[in-house]
């Protein structure tokens, strides 16, 4: 079987929600590209495997992301940072039409460079860093100070549509995101994974205290 057909096959045996498949609408009305099925159903895995109870993602876009975390983790409380208040306001939308109360989402406007130094360490249970391709390396350092042991960093979209694996590929983002995988998939002092499929997703837990 090729690869292609794999794809596909995991394309069309993953079942989304309704309410997130009104919010990914939404995200491609804005031009806010969300994370596919496969990626945002791992992330639903790692935040119900987890236990999660606090969660943060670096990056709003239309709620995508952030519904599936939830999905996953149905009494944890999401805090979201996006730069563009449109986003945010949309995503509150997808949210609420979602069912998800008032309580369980805190909603943060700003760059993720100005808000992150702010918030506590060691205080949530999965951090998911989508925002600034630029400063995802930046913001992945944020995300592991910010988890608390035994945490997860989630990080979409690592293998630049396919420019990480292509060793023609050097431009700035795509040489920071091979140095990434190079060191977290290398470490022995943190538990780490790749998600191949589509635009791929790293996962990085902590160690436990």
């Amino acid at each position: 079987m090729t690869s292609s057909a794999v794809v596909r096959f995991v394309h069309e045996a993953l079942a989304e929600p309704e309410a997130i498949v009104r919010a990914r609408q939404s995200a491609l009305e804005l031009g806010a590209a969300p994370v596919s099925a496969a990626v945002g159903a791992q992330c639903a895995v790692i935040a119900a495997a987890s236990g999660a109870r606090s969660m943060i993602e670096i990056g709003t876009g239309a709620g995508v992301s952030g519904l599936w975390l939830l999905h996953g983790a149905p009494d944890a409380v999401l805090t979201t940072i996006d730069k563009e208040p449109e986003h945010l306001a949309e995503a509150r939308k997808s949210f609420q039409a979602a069912g998800v109360g008032s309580s369980r989402a805190r909603y943060i406007t700003g760059r993720a460079a100005e808000v992150l130094p702010r918030m506590n360490e060691a205080s949530y249970d999965v951090v998911l860093v989508d925002a600034d391709p630029e400063d995802v390396l930046e913001n992945v350092e944020h995300g592991l100070r910010l988890v608390r042991a035994g945490g997860t960093v989630l990080v979409p979209r690592v293998l630049a549509s396919g420019r990480v694996a292509d060793p023609v590929a050097r431009d700035q983002l795509t040489t920071d995101l091979r140095g990434l995988l190079s060191e977290t998939l290398g470490s022995t002092t943190i538990i780490s994974s790749l998600l191949p499929i589509d635009e791929g997703l790293l996962q990085i837990t902590t160690a436990r205290a």
